[in-house]
């Protein structure tokens, strides 16, 4: 925990964390920056860098959190499964999954900041995930392992550069579980939408309205 405060004041000076329970989900409740943190206090600079890449495991995006709801609400799309949650974050999709009767949890981020704040948030809802930095690095686990798993994916196709990535999933995996609120219902291949829902990110980050809906979609 200090090394995650540490971190995170050496971008948000003054932050806190603390712990929140989230409001579509109140299952789960995760160590996120608290609503209060000093927005009047940032300079320009840091103010810019903080919305141009915030740290993203203190927040709970918006399609993390309706996705969340989703396998709460449908738990028998991950019971008894292997769940990869990818680009992890805070890693609520992953603690949603264990919740839900999921038998394995594998959290993947790039950024191991987030791996740790994964790690946290799991202690926090008492659930087990193992952290990974990268899919590559999923390979040990066997192809006919990983088969036989659903990946979930959350705000990730924010950036366009990522949507190539489907292709692989689709491939790799038995089924692709996405929010998304950047796509505004896009077709994508191999899966199809199966809902969209209104939410926003906590603590709120005043997105644009648009970005509140998020598009839920399903291995077709």
């Amino acid at each position: 925990m200090t090394s995650l405060l540490e971190y995170l004041r050496a971008r948000v000076p003054l932050a806190q964390l603390q712990t929140t329970r989230l409001p579509q989900v109140p299952e789960i409740q995760l160590w996120l920056l608290a609503p209060d943190y000093p927005h009047d206090q940032l300079s320009d600079e840091q103010a810019h860098a903080l919305m141009d890449a915030p740290p993203y495991w203190s927040f709970c995006w918006a399609s993390g959190q309706v996705l969340a709801r989703f396998i709460l609400d449908h738990p028998e799309a991950v019971a008894g499964q292997t769940v990869v949650d990818f680009g992890a974050g805070s890693g609520v999709v992953g603690i949603a999954a264990a919740l839900a009767g999921a038998k394995r949890i594998v959290v993947v981020d790039e950024d191991p900041i987030a791996l740790e704040a994964c790690r946290i948030n799991a202690l926090l809802n008492q659930v087990d995930m193992e952290p990974y930095l990268s899919l590559e690095a999923l390979d040990e686990l066997g192809s006919e392992y990983l088969s036989a798993a659903t990946i979930c994916v959350a705000d990730v196709f924010y950036d366009r550069d990522n949507i190539p990535l489907l292709e692989r999933f689709n491939q790799q995996f038995k089924q692709v579980l996405i929010g998304d609120s950047r796509l505004a219902g896009k077709a994508l291949a191999g899966v199809e939408v199966i809902d969209s829902v209104e939410s926003s990110t906590v603590p709120d980050l005043d997105e644009s309205r648009q970005f509140n809906s998020v598009t839920v979609y399903r291995t077709a």
